[in-house]
């Protein structure tokens, strides 16, 4: 599987009153570098609007280990893990400080989900390209 990396700076709008970034804007923020992923390697909401398929997360694990504040450098590094049936993979991300030191770990169980049906169907090979998993 194939490590992608996705940097942006900090803004003001992704703080919270303590001065760092606000709990739930760093999912926003691992969303962000995700539909980067998919979007560089053919698979962005175009493609999820006209197949009707799209990636759906089931579970979220974040770890907070360092504050991140404003106008920081961060890069966000991502990769899919193992398949844990037909339907369902891991997904690791995590949130690097200019330092090298990591601020967040995400964890995630994902699936692709069939938008008309409203169900999980097994990954096709073009979304396994999109998420950077190698042909089974």
């Amino acid at each position: 599987m194939e490590e992608f990396e996705y940097q942006f700076t900090v803004l003001e709008s992704h703080l919270d009153t303590f001065g760092h970034v606000n709990n739930a804007t760093y999912l926003t923020l691992f969303e962000e570098a995700r539909w980067d992923i998919i979007t560089r390697r053919g698979w962005g909401l175009k493609e999820v609007m006209k197949k009707k398929i799209g990636p759906v997360i089931l579970e979220a694990n974040i770890k907070f280990k360092k504050e991140v504040t404003n106008r920081e450098l961060i890069t966000v590094k991502s990769s899919c893990g193992e398949s844990l049936n037909k339907l369902v993979m891991t997904f690791h991300q995590e949130m690097i400080k200019e330092d090298g030191s990591v601020a967040a770990i995400l964890d995630l169980r994902v699936g692709l989900m069939d938008l008309a049906l409203r169900k999980l169907i097994e990954p096709t090979p073009e979304w396994r390209h999109a998420i950077g998993l190698k042909e089974v």
